[in-house]
């Protein structure tokens, strides 16, 4: 470890001695000692990044020789737990030294880069310098220093490879990456990764994260060949079944492959496996195969792990505080009185909607967007959408528009909607939540045929003329329309009334 111990001193090291490490990368015990060990690489690569002279790392220097040297001798017994003790050491040192003046460090850096432009840790302790302050000033300006900092690393390594330790780039790319993905330059990210890629062309985990970059991106098909490339090479890698799964259902409604994958990247227990999303469309996909005693297993596992709050109440954005059930009373929501402006002008607003559906497709009701019906013909028209007024539909019902405007908890839902909803007849649509607690949904009767049912968890109701009725709808609901004519609707989300003031106006849209 002398050779790993004196490159954080200042040393260089060789290729030869890169590949006397290499021999400790195997399965079994000696790779989760690799693992560990690595680990304490990065932190003292961290630390040392901050403080080139930090005594810590100079004290725990004998004790990593030592280990090294029992590895090397084949003695295992007690090193793991010898490492994840340095580990909890050097993680207190890092957390105490990132408390510090970040200001100060930014000067102390730049001082040591007008002496020597090219010390790759000076550059990496400047960008960790400017990062810290972007956090604590959140400033943006400050963070794109930052990140065009962390790049410097980069572009130092590739103008000479031996000035940059491997750790110590790698730390500068994928916190590059971090930093760019929070500030949505997807495409830069990509960049970084692709780079990264190339000095470490076989690391599963690297390619797994730019997979994930791509389906930030909206990019399926590009995320879809990157685990199917992961995939090939690494066949139970649980992380990439689960994407590719993930992939399968959302983006190309495939339900048989998708839970295929998902559920065998579920059942590996991998890192990054354990994840609402991959429960939730897992048993969705189950539910539209006809498999609900399958579906309903994974649900209940969920909530074994604290995904879900309930098998029916599955919503991913939630505010853990708020109460909950399948069925409100207007009384309950406390908007009662807003509520029956509603239904006393139930007829004008039934006018408006019957009068939407003459207009032509482009400027009327437009198809259901997110796949939830099985069969028949779904339609809406928008009025209001996260909590903003959608003015060209709006000047099409201006009454409905009007009463809604006076109604705050709604025209002010910005994780909610307003619209019109037609359903025709012989339409199913499949069992599915809602994304968010936050808010109730209410149903404004406006055209209502006999054949009609909806469920919410486990009661069914239908919908009456001119009545509004008001449900949670992150708990599975379910409609069937088996009448002969259209059904039309107002549907009105409100906020959920336990919401205080603070928490509507800062939390974000859906």
């Amino acid at each position: 470890i002398e050779k790993i111990v004196g490159k954080r001193l200042g040393q260089d090291v060789t290729e030869e001695e890169e590949e006397d490490w290499s021999q400790y990368g195997k399965e079994g015990e000696v790779g989760l000692l690799t693992d560990a060990y690595l680990k304490v690489e990065s932190l003292a690569e961290q630390v040392l990044a901050k403080d080139p002279n930090n005594a810590m790392v100079a004290q725990l220097a004998p004790h990593l020789s030592g280990v090294l040297q029992a590895m090397e001798g084949g003695q295992t017994n007690g090193l793991l737990d010898t490492l994840k003790h340095i580990q909890v050491i050097l993680e207190d040192v890092k957390n105490r030294i990132e408390a510090e003046n970040p200001g100060k460090a930014l000067n102390s850096f730049g001082a040591i880069l007008q002496n020597t432009p090219k010390s790759a840790r000076a550059i990496y302790g400047r960008a960790r310098s400017l990062d810290r302050l972007a956090e604590m000033e959140r400033s943006n300006s400050r963070l794109e220093q930052a990140i065009v900092t962390y790049r410097g690393v980069l572009d130092l390594a590739d103008e000479d490879p031996t000035l940059v330790p491997l750790p110590l780039l790698r730390m500068a790319a994928e916190t590059c990456v971090d930093r760019l993905i929070f500030r949505g330059f997807f495409g830069k990210a990509v960049r970084i990764q692709q780079r990264l890629l190339q000095r470490f062309p076989d690391d599963l985990k690297l390619r797994n994260k730019m997979g994930v970059t791509f389906l930030l991106m909206n990019q399926g098909s590009a995320a879809k060949e990157i685990f199917e490339a992961v995939l090939q090479k690494w066949p139970d890698d649980g992380f990439a079944q689960v994407h590719y799964g993930f992939i399968l259902k959302t983006t190309y409604n495939n339900n048989t492959g998708g839970a295929f994958y998902m559920q065998k990247g579920i059942e590996s227990e991998a890192e990054g496996t354990s994840d609402g999303r991959f429960y939730f469309h897992l048993g969705d996909a189950l539910q539209r195969e006809g498999k609900t005693i399958e579906a309903y297993q994974i649900y209940d596992r969920a909530v074994e792990k604290g995904l879900f709050f309930s098998r029916y109440q599955r919503s991913l954005y939630n505010v853990d505080r708020l109460s909950s059930q399948p069925f409100w009373t207007l009384e309950q929501t406390t908007y009662q009185v807003s509520f029956r402006k509603l239904e006393e002008n139930w007829k004008a607003i039934r006018d408006e909607g019957v009068a939407l559906l003459a207009l032509p497709p482009q400027d009327g009701f437009r198809p259901e967007s997110e796949n939830l019906q099985e069969i028949g013909d779904w339609k809406q028209f928008e009025l209001f959408s996260r909590g903003r007024k959608i003015t060209a539909n709006c000047i099409k019902a201006p009454i409905t528009c009007l009463l809604i405007e006076n109604f705050p908890a709604a025209a002010g839902c910005k994780r909610g909607q307003v619209k019109f909803s037609v359903m025709h007849p012989h339409t199913h649509v499949y069992a599915h939540t809602g994304p968010t607690n936050c808010r109730l949904r209410a149903h404004l009767g406006l055209v209502v045929p006999d054949g009609l049912r909806l469920r919410v968890g486990t009661e069914v109701t239908s919908w009456q003329e001119g009545k509004i009725f008001i449900f949670d709808d992150s708990w599975e609901h379910e409609v069937w329309h088996e009448g002969d004519s259209y059904r039309l609707v107002l549907i009105v989300d409100v906020w959920h009334p336990e919401l205080t003031e603070e928490e509507r106006n800062t939390l974000v849209p859906i």
